[in-house]
């Protein structure tokens, strides 16, 4: 008789105890998330608009901000969403996605 078993999801510890402060914290991350896609998608649209700025220094900022929009991206969606709904677990699979985009964001 075997006692075969699988991971088929992670549990997640919650960032705060109350209603209330679950909205609080969606609130946060969505400011910040709504921050970084702003500056960043500014920054990329200055550098790539202005053909002054295409020297090495603004080639590795463009990079920047492409793998800073990438990586918050990647996660914070996710998180907000948990929280949101109150659902304290993530799935295998969504784990190893979002590992992945990570990592495969990281690599390039």
């Amino acid at each position: 008789m075997s006692n075969s078993s699988s991971i088929t999801q992670f549990l997640l510890l919650a960032l705060a105890d109350t209603q209330e402060l679950q909205l609080l914290t969606i609130w946060l991350f969505l400011a910040i998330y709504l921050a970084a896609l702003l500056s960043n998608s500014l920054i990329i649209t200055v550098i790539a608009c202005d053909h002054h700025l295409h020297t090495p220094v603004y080639f590795f900022l463009l990079n920047l901000s492409f793998l800073d929009l990438g990586c918050i991206s990647t996660i914070l969606p996710k998180a907000m969403a948990n929280s949101l709904w109150d659902r304290r677990a993530i799935s295998y699979l969504g784990c190893a996605a979002q590992v992945f985009f990570i990592v495969l964001l990281i690599s390039a």
